[in-house]
């Protein structure tokens, strides 16, 4: 089955380029160049991702990123953005995105990513590589079922993208542990184009947190250590 890309951006040449891309990797693309476009089909397509371009003309792409997960849509969204767009990108990551690509850029690089963010979403949302031993993870009212893509806090259910479910799931197996920076890079998008200077984990971190309720001076599961990395402490 083909997997159903959305793509929105009003620049009908860069637009049309990713389009031919994914379609040479039998992709089915539904292509908008207006966010009110995007809107009105969102919610009748089974999307497996959405690449939005944060610039519009109507509706921006970080609006309608926040749509897609007001709507607990969990499918990956790349962002579009400008050279300059370092708020963009952030203000994008804490909505909900997954990564984001910065324009302009080379098709065969975007190319690449869409189809980590897709391997990444096949594995935790249906299908589970893991052996049934460990396909429940527990710790402190904290339920994570790998099989099912499920995620829990005290009974109360969780509603997770598949970065932030893989980043939890990385620092619940390591518990007791400090995971580096740059071990969560290399585990999580597996990419020689992330480096120690960018701020993507550190955003997925905040939003994972605020998901959690977990914001305070004094966090219950995920505690930062300080220039090394993350970690959940041992009960």
């Amino acid at each position: 089955m083909k997997e159903k890309i959305l793509v929105v951006d009003d620049e009908k040449e860069i637009a049309d380029l990713i389009e031919v891309y994914l379609q040479n990797e039998n992709m089915e693309v539904y292509k908008f160049y207006t966010g009110k476009e995007a809107l009105a089909c969102i919610e009748s397509v089974d999307f497996d991702l959405a690449i939005l371009d944060i610039m519009l003309p109507d509706v921006s792409g970080l609006s309608i990123c926040q749509f897609i997960r007001n709507k607990e849509y969990t499918y990956p969204v790349i962002m579009l953005t400008a050279k300059d767009g370092e708020t963009d990108k952030i203000t994008g990551l804490t909505l909900g995105a997954d990564d984001y690509i910065t324009k302009p850029f080379l098709p065969l690089e975007l190319t690449a990513r869409i189809k980590a963010q897709l391997r990444r979403y096949k594995k935790y949302n249906v299908n589970s590589i893991f052996p049934p031993a460990e396909r429940i993870l527990k710790h402190d009212g904290l339920v994570m079922n790998l099989k099912t893509y499920e995620c829990w806090i005290d009974e109360e259910s969780l509603t997770l993208t598949p970065t932030e479910f893989l980043i939890l799931k990385i620092l619940l197996e390591n518990r007791g542990s400090v995971v580096r920076s740059e071990e969560l890079f290399h585990e999580v998008w597996q990419e020689e184009y992330y480096s120690k200077s960018n701020n993507t984990i550190t955003v997925h971190i905040r939003h994972l947190r605020e998901k959690m309720n977990d914001t305070g001076e004094r966090p219950r599961y995920i505690k930062t250590v300080w220039g090394v990395g993350y970690k959940i402490e041992k009960i």
